[in-house]
């Protein structure tokens, strides 16, 4: 405007407020005007500002005024609901009786529609109290023009009541407290992620992306709890850490149209190890941690379930893992979780330092846990029987000991294999497992011949179904 100006155009408009924060963080636009439609401002107020705005322009400027054209969409402009007080909801969440005559003109102060009913009030809220929506808003209200002050103290009344819990029940405390036993730390990262971590882990992976993230690198939901811890355990060895142990809990989130909202949310348990198997010390050797270690400190978890005997660790392709240092792990039928050494080509990408291996499993399908049950002790003495048996290389020993266990089930109490042999004597893709079995009854002395005809069905079984034979 400058001296010449004849013609003034006064706009005055109401947004939404929820459509005025996205844009201005999307398109990173903080001005006043951004922060006052994000707060919320009256749908009722443009006529008033403009007709005043107007004539504070004519009585210091002069002039005449022309017509105001009114441009409003009825349908996307708030509704003034109607919300409901009762009068126990106010009586409880105050702890004090307010007479009716007092709520009715306290409301009405307030600028509300007022209707009386029995034992409530239905109000209608003023086109500028945009922030009463609900029926705990009305509470707020009455409470704070009512005055704090005036409501009496009055001693808390909570009755004890005993909780409940089932022996069945498995805390994640008890588990945590398991692995720090084992020297693991909890961490807790982001359920945010970096999108290219994550596809490295889960290449090809549907994830769900945030419209307004923090950054770019935390712009995707998480599919596993692997992309944080091993970002961690990039962010330890880059500091001089290089024995790391860490484990963590929480969601996964994993598109489903099938599930709430499009989303899956599972309860995950995941570790990482990498580094050497102890802590520096003069009298132990410098050995870095392997598959096996691993392995057993999730075996310990999982007895903790009961439902150890019903785990099976299974070969199976995940990208993320090393082809032959990395297993399936099913309970029963389902797979519930993954196990192994980090892929090689992941660990040059992620810049990892050395052998890292990883956990995970879906908690939920572990929580409840199997009771265990009081049995006999057997007062008469086992009998070990070892044998030797050939079989393919890719015959998993775990399938072994399984058959073993089945087919003596009434008199095997244990199966165990403590020996592994390939070379001189075995052929070329083929391999010896050396087994123990026990052998034991609860009622009586088992008879040679019995542990004899009890190992040859094992035997015979494991021929069967392996083509193993016994080694000479």
């Amino acid at each position: 405007m400058n001296g010449e100006t004849q013609n003034v155009l006064l706009e005055c408009a109401y947004f939404n407020p929820l459509s005025i924060t996205g844009r201005a963080r999307r398109h990173g636009l903080h001005t006043d005007a951004s922060h006052r439609y994000e707060r919320g401002v009256d749908p009722a107020l443009q006529y008033k500002a403009i007709e005043r705005a107007t004539r504070l322009l004519l009585d210091i400027c002069g002039g005449d005024a022309g017509p105001i054209i009114d441009v409003s969409n009825e349908a996307t402009l708030p509704k003034r609901a109607t919300i409901t007080l009762r009068r126990s909801k106010l009586d409880r969440l105050i702890g004090h009786h307010i007479a009716d005559e007092q709520v009715s003109d306290i409301l009405r102060r307030l600028g509300c529609e007022v209707t009386e009913g029995q034992d409530e009030w239905k109000a209608v809220a003023p086109t500028w109290r945009f922030d009463m929506e609900i029926e705990e808003d009305l509470v707020e209200e009455v409470a704070r023009v009512y005055g704090y002050n005036n409501i009496p103290d009055e001693p808390i009344q909570a009755g004890l009541i005993m909780g409940t819990h089932r022996e069945a029940d498995l805390s994640l405390k008890r588990v945590k407290t398991m692995l720090n036993d084992k020297g693991y730390q909890e961490v807790i990262t982001y359920s945010f992620v970096d999108p290219k971590v994550q596809q490295l882990i889960h290449p090809g992976a549907e994830a769900l992306l945030l419209p307004n993230p923090i950054s770019v690198e935390m712009s995707a939901m998480r599919l596993s709890l692997w992309s944080g811890l091993l970002t961690t355990v990039v962010y330890n060895q880059n500091r001089q850490q290089n024995r790391v142990r860490i484990f963590e809990t929480g969601l996964r989130f994993v598109p489903d149209t099938q599930a709430n909202l499009g989303i899956r949310q599972d309860l995950m348990l995941a570790g990482v190890i990498c580094g050497n198997r102890y802590d520096e010390h003069w009298n132990l050797a410098k050995e870095t941690v392997d598959f096996y270690d691993l392995k057993g400190d999730l075996e310990a978890v999982l007895d903790l379930t009961g439902k150890l005997g019903d785990i099976q660790f299974k070969a199976e392709m995940n990208p993320a893992l090393h082809p032959g240092q990395s297993a399936a792990i099913y309970l029963k039928d389902e797979r519930i979780g993954f196990i192994g050494v980090v892929h090689p080509e992941l660990e040059r990408k992620l810049d990892l330092n050395g052998r890292t291996l990883v956990f995970e499993l879906e908690w939920n399908k572990l929580a409840d846990r199997i009771v265990p049950q009081a049995r006999e002790i057997s007062r008469f003495p086992a009998n070990r029987r070892d044998i030797a048996v050939v079989v393919a290389e890719n015959v998993p020993a775990a399938d072994i000991l399984s058959e073993c266990k089945k087919v003596g089930v009434n008199q095997v109490v244990g199966v165990n294999l403590f020996d592994v042999y390939r070379g001189k004597g075995v052929a070329e893709g083929y391999k010896s497992l050396a087994i123990s079995l026990i052998l034991q009854d609860t009622n009586r002395t088992l008879e040679e011949e019995e542990i004899a005809a009890t190992v040859a069905k094992c035997v015979e079984a494991l021929k069967e179904r392996f083509q193993a034979s016994l080694r000479d």
